[in-house]
């Protein structure tokens, strides 16, 4: 009995909240606002894949910075940032926002973000001496790099290294011919990034509101040829407190 209980509160735990959840896009966590990208979201994906939420009401903070922003207009990179600037209401300084809409699922990549500094990750390449180390459960690092014939090696720590999310894989870049090389992709600069599973959207932070417009152009720009503008659809950035901008391609 008290374990359905415990399972039950667990439950309204997990299903509990504002319709917004997170996004671990390496350098920093995107909060990723359902609502406010869910007209773009029906319109990438069939509807019988995706039920619409109910709209709640927003603070009067909230209301006063969506007058400020024309939904019918798409607007250039530099008049959005600007914008948003002005319309961010958070009392600190919040992150800004990329949320695309691709042609398909299964897009991913590393790119290096000249302006904007995450967290520094410790970054190993795998040798036989992590071994006993990681099946005794120390595990002193974020990324770890390898080469295709270390998995036979590799593989009896998945168990361990798995739930961690810190398996190699040529996915994300971490299993590679050149290991030495591939660090520079995870550096406190480097963003991975990559679709949902089950949808064509990519949700990215591209720095602060704080950095001056022209660092935050040339991050965007970065993702934008990282990710290639041709699997591009749709662009809106918005930052951790503010309605959705829609942003030109052009």
């Amino acid at each position: 009995m008290a374990k359905e209980k415990k399972e039950t509160k667990e439950k309204k735990i997990k299903s509990s909240g504002k319709g917004e959840r997170f996004a671990d896009m390496s350098a920093t966590a995107v909060i990723i606002n359902e609502e406010e990208i869910e007209k773009e979201l029906q319109q990438a994906v069939p509807e019988t894949t995706r039920t619409t939420k109910e709209s709640r009401v927003r603070g009067k903070k909230y209301q006063k910075a969506k007058k400020m922003v024309d939904p019918t207009k798409t607007y250039s990179l530099k008049d959005a940032l600007e914008l948003l600037k002005k319309i961010s209401f958070g009392q600190f300084n919040g992150t800004v926002e990329t949320h695309l809409v691709v042609l398909e699922k299964g897009l991913s990549g590393n790119v290096n973000l000249p302006h904007f500094v995450g967290k520094a990750r410790r970054i190993v390449i795998f040798n036989e001496s992590l071994v006993p180390e990681i099946k005794a459960g120390k595990i002193n690092f974020d990324v770890l790099l390898a080469l295709p014939a270390d998995m036979p090696k590799i593989l009896v720590l998945a168990k361990v290294l798995g739930p961690k999310g810190l398996m190699p894989n040529p996915k994300n870049g971490t299993l590679v011919s050149n290991p030495e090389k591939a660090m520079s992709n995870f550096s406190a600069s480097a963003l991975h990034f990559q679709t949902e599973k089950d949808f064509p959207l990519i949700h990215a932070a591209i720095g602060k509101l704080n950095q001056p417009t022209e660092e935050l152009v040339v991050n965007f720009e970065a993702l934008v040829k990282a990710i290639n503008p041709k699997n591009i659809k749709k662009i809106i950035i918005k930052s951790t407190m503010s309605p959705a901008i829609k942003v030109s391609l052009a």
